[in-house]
């Protein structure tokens, strides 16, 4: 893409009312912008990120269950069915159409999804079952601050799995313990298993998935023995019950608690130099909640031997739109966003430090047009400004990777590459630099 041909509306000044790093640089590097209190239109820039983001949970989902999609606005019966509705508070917007009936912009899909299995499963033969979707969802926050971080409205993918007992339960309860695993390593960042209360979903087997980053809205407590942990290692299947067992017992054995559920006797047992503290950000949220859903709401299968069972349900929530904010969080420094490779809106930004030098310009172009047959993406700033203001803003964008090209490098033969996360920098040639880049 060419910078002259974006609508990418960066900000000169540091925007007032930002509290955190990513909802200023988000603003600031024209990601995003706000359009009523918490609520955000995600402008070209961040709608990639978002996208990349949402492409690899859906990869990782898809390997463990099946994509369907719920709609927004439910129907109030149902959650007055499972006895949600009046317990759930004010953060639910309710709201009635035309007819006078309620509705509700959902805040979460436990109840429909429950309503949508018991309509057409009949049998123990059809479990288990996994679904999952990727939604706007809609939760009214007294408070909404720190951009999409905490925000009205956001993205979300939520799975369910429905499976005959506990035992096969827990299995999937595994299986989307790896997928989150797998799902936050290809992001670039880590992301540790914690110990969680269940909340206004219920249940008696949770944990949050929490990213460290020092802006985070918990403090956290771990044992360092959980970056041990070998997602690759041979016999590590979706299809082999004891591997994932073992596997949960290897991340989720060890101490690992936001300060909600800390406990000092069990953290002073912690051999001292294993023990890490820090803040962090809660990105992902799993739920092992038995028959609370499919009891209340009449859901039973017909067991091997015909009498009816209540099937045992879990539900698995990822913040999509969320992630964006707690990658930055975790991964920036004074001159901008650092992205990871994985989900950068651009992996090379391309800068011509003279726009009327027909020398750099042809260069650029054909480093450009390289990198596109290539299948890189890359973003090419042929504005007419000045050198520094160019530079400036590919480091608040934070593409991985950026090529500099100008006279007095090209009187060399060469152009400048730079590494946006270690700040390394090679002069290359102009082939070297493409093929590097497009390895």
């Amino acid at each position: 893409m060419r910078l002259s041909q974006s609508f990418l509306p960066v900000l000169k000044e540091s925007p007032a009312g930002a509290e955190v790093a990513s909802h200023k640089l988000m603003l600031q590097a024209g990601l995003i912008r706000q359009t009523s209190s918490g609520i955000y239109a995600w402008l070209p820039l961040g709608n990639r990120v978002l996208r990349k983001i949402e492409q690899i949970v859906r990869e990782e989902q898809d390997r463990v269950g099946q994509e369907i999609l719920m709609p927004t606005i439910q129907p109030a019966d149902l959650w007055k069915e499972s006895g949600r509705y009046d317990a759930y508070g004010p953060e639910m917007l309710r709201i009635n159409d035309r007819h006078g009936r309620e509705m509700l912009y959902g805040p979460t899909n436990e109840d429909m999804v429950t309503a949508l299995f018991r309509d057409d499963v009949k049998s123990y033969r059809e479990l288990p079952r996994m679904l999952y979707h990727i939604q706007w969802k809609f939760r009214d926050e007294v408070r909404p601050r720190f951009g999409v971080m905490r925000g009205r409205e956001f993205l979300m993918k939520d799975a369910y799995s429905f499976d005959l007992d506990e035992a096969g339960a827990k299995i999937s309860y595994y299986r989307q313990l790896l997928a989150y695993l797998r799902t936050f390593r290809r992001m670039g960042i880590r992301a540790v298993p914690m110990q969680a209360d269940s909340g206004p979903i219920g249940g008696k087997l949770s944990h949050e998935f929490v990213v460290l980053a020092p802006s985070g809205e918990s403090e956290v407590f771990y044992d360092g023995k959980i970056e041990e942990v070998d997602l690759e290692r041979e016999g590590l299947s979706y299809d082999d019950a004891e591997a994932l067992e073992a596997l949960f017992r290897e991340a989720t054995g060890v101490y690992a608690r936001t300060d909600e559920t800390h406990e000092e006797r069990y953290w002073d047992a912690v051999p001292a130099e294993r023990q890490r503290t820090g803040r962090g950000i809660e990105v992902g949220h799993i739920f092992y909640f038995g028959i609370r859903y499919s009891e209340a709401m009449g859901l039973k299968v017909s067991g091997p031997d015909g009498t009816m069972l209540v099937p045992h349900m879990g539900s698995y929530g990822i913040g999509v739109s969320r992630l964006v904010g707690a990658i930055i969080e975790a991964s920036h420094d004074d001159n901008g966003i650092v992205w990871p490779e994985a989900v950068a809106p651009y992996k090379v930004g391309i800068v011509t430090m003279r726009a009327d030098d027909a020398d750099t310009v042809a260069a650029a172009e054909r480093i450009y047009a390289a990198l596109g047959e290539a299948g890189v993406e890359a973003l090419y700033d042929d504005r007419d400004e000045r050198g520094g203001v160019k530079l400036g803003g590919m480091d608040l964008m934070g593409l991985p990777w950026q090529v500099v090209i100008g006279p007095r490098g090209l009187k060399d033969g060469v152009v400048e590459v730079k590494n946006r996360k270690s700040g390394e920098r090679e002069q290359l040639t102009i082939e070297d630099a493409i093929a590097k880049l497009s390895a």
